[in-house]
């Protein structure tokens, strides 16, 4: 399973990067206000500065809601860099513009996806990602991972290559049970990822090496 970080801060990706596992990273318009990223020219310097940082796919939000729009942005954004993947929203004009991308070659990203039949329109319409959001479904009393098993099962059947791209990711359980089901990519946040590393018996069985260590070397 490859591992994208969700964030457009600088340093994390770094941090994550340094870790040595990460893949790619994803953003959209709400992170980006986060970091204080704000103007068209800046947006877009700031996705260039992430696709600098990373050797994987870098997914960059349109705002348009019209086809024409997307295509226009989209086309902009993957002017930028050969790393960019334009992210769409799932909606009518969303699926019509990751199919013009994808006959043009151009890599996409089909988010907000919240049901099967979302998925599959996204698949059929040629998306390299296809972004379910696990944590979205699970604040409101339904199964995210589920919906990932479901979406695996389907594209199994009919051997789609859309990459299920496990998102809203929020701590590191989900990761681990998007990897069992078999989520192709997993974002979040890089304390999920962190969350990996830790188990106590780790921490007790290394304190007492160092003990052991320190016991015989003086």
């Amino acid at each position: 399973m490859k591992f994208f970080i969700d964030t457009a801060n600088l340093a994390q990706i770094k941090e994550a990067q340094a870790l040595g596992v990460l893949d790619g990273v994803t953003t959209n318009p709400s992170l980006m206000a986060k970091e204080g990223i704000t103007g068209k020219n800046n947006i877009l310097k700031h996705y260039v500065d992430i696709c600098n940082l990373v050797e994987g796919d870098v997914s960059a939000e349109v705002n348009a809601l019209d086809f024409d729009g997307m295509v226009k942005e989209g086309e902009e954004l993957a002017e930028l860099h050969d790393q960019i993947v334009v992210k769409l929203p799932m909606t009518k004009e969303g699926v019509m513009a990751a199919k013009y991308f994808s006959d043009k070659g151009i890599k996409t990203n089909v988010t907000l996806v919240f049901s099967v039949g979302q998925a599959i329109l996204a698949a059929k319409a040629g998306a390299t990602y296809v972004s379910p959001f696990v944590g979205r479904l699970d604040d409101v009393s339904t199964d995210g991972l589920n919906l990932i098993q479901e979406i695996r099962e389907v594209y199994d059947n009919y051997g789609y290559e859309t990459q299920i791209l496990a998102a809203s990711v929020r701590h590191t359980m989900h990761i681990v049970n998007c990897a069992k089901i078999g989520a192709d990519v997993m974002t979040g946040p890089l304390s999920a990822i962190y969350g990996l590393l830790k188990h106590p018996l780790t921490d007790i069985g290394l304190a007492q090496f160092v003990a052991d260590f320190e016991k015989g070397n003086k």
